[in-house]
């Protein structure tokens, strides 16, 4: 054992936060880390004395017995704040309330590891202040932002750090439309409606539960944002660059999720054109995110790749990123699962252990 010991308190046990809860108590390790407070909407467990919760005969059992109400966020900070030892927060919400607490949670000294988007991809002034770089400050660590728990961020940071500059990313930052794209654009010939990939995405779970959320481009912008900004470019939001909407203008305001689905397949045909066109090309489509230094752009939207381009090859929901840079003139190119619960949660738990080693 290392001695060193961490306090960690959580909000959020959803989906992705079961799965980091489920690690971290598992989890074998030289440094220790105490669970001092679990926060959800309905139930949340805090131990007023800083001592590790009482989790028997496990965390998730505990929680549902609790009928302690969460704390505000601002009495959070305050308790966490008077914390006797080191203290990590783990965001594991998607929550904008919650990431427009950041700045006044790092300038109390409080540590985040967090996988919610909204506050680095926000405006850039909530960034520069968030990186800051006070001594007094906590530390940030967003790995599962982008490409949940592939090594993107780390690497961009690590690279530049040792005096790299980066020249050029590219890459494939949803795993709902690299899905929907490597279904529907493929080297063999295919008469896949774009309509009906979507429909089977939403029906295996890939998308979100109004598919337009994925497909209005945003969520790409959001992490092409975060890459940008690491890369050094000044990046003001997601929203002032060029980002393509898959939605069709007509049905953007329709109510239901269902109804949307509904109609369409009446707009497939200009996708189909475009397919085809690429077809021609001996090429397929794929949706991309792209930050070019040199040029101070970034852009997200649909691209035409040679079939023997490692982007057409792609299979399932993978995340492919290619990183250009001054040393690295041949790609690093990073592949692997870019959702899902498991390796979300593990790439939190990864920030959480380099911020401890830390600490």
């Amino acid at each position: 054992m290392s001695g060193k010991i961490v306090n960690v308190a959580v909000i959020g046990a959803g989906v992705v936060g079961t799965s980091f809860l489920n690690q971290i108590t598992t989890m074998k390790s030289s440094i220790q880390y105490n669970l001092i407070a679990i926060l959800e909407a309905e139930h949340s467990l805090i131990s007023k004395d800083y001592k590790p919760l009482q989790l028997t005969p496990d965390w998730r059992t505990a929680l549902n017995k609790s009928n302690e109400k969460s704390l505000p966020l601002p009495e959070l900070i305050e308790y966490l704040k008077k914390s006797p030892l080191p203290t990590i927060l783990v965001d594991n919400t998607s929550s904008a309330y919650v990431a427009g607490f950041y700045p006044k949670i790092v300038e109390n000294g409080i540590s985040i590891a967090t996988p919610n988007k909204k506050a680095f991809s926000s405006d850039l002034a909530t960034w520069k202040q968030l990186f800051a770089g006070k001594p007094t400050d906590g530390l940030v660590y967003h790995e599962a932002t982008v490409g949940a728990g592939l090594p993107i961020i780390s690497f961009l940071r690590e690279i530049i750090q040792t005096g790299d500059e980066v020249e050029k990313i590219e890459g494939i930052f949803s795993g709902t439309l690299s899905y929907i794209f490597n279904e529907f654009s493929t080297v063999e010939k295919n008469d896949v409606k774009f309509s009906d990939v979507v429909k089977v995405a939403k029906q295996l779970g890939y998308t979100e539960p109004d598919p337009r959320d994925d497909l209005n481009g945003l969520d790409v912008a959001r992490k092409v944002t975060i890459v940008a900004r690491i890369s050094g470019l000044q990046v003001e939001n997601p929203t002032s660059f060029p980002v393509q909407s898959l939605i069709p203008k007509p049905l953007e305001t329709i109510e239901s999720a269902a109804e949307f689905l509904e109609k369409l397949p009446q707009y497939d045909d200009e996708l189909t054109k475009l397919k085809e066109e690429a077809a021609a090309e001996n090429k397929v489509l794929r949706f991309i995110g792209k930050v070019d230094v040199a040029t101070n752009s970034t852009s997200v939207g649909i691209e035409k790749y040679d079939y023997s381009h490692p982007f057409a090859a792609l299979k399932g929901s993978d995340n492919v990123i290619s990183i250009k840079t001054k040393r690295y003139q041949n790609p690093v190119i990073i592949q692997g699962a870019g959702a899902g619960a498991d390796v979300t949660a593990a790439g939190i738990l990864g920030d959480v252990i380099k911020i401890a080693q830390r600490l």
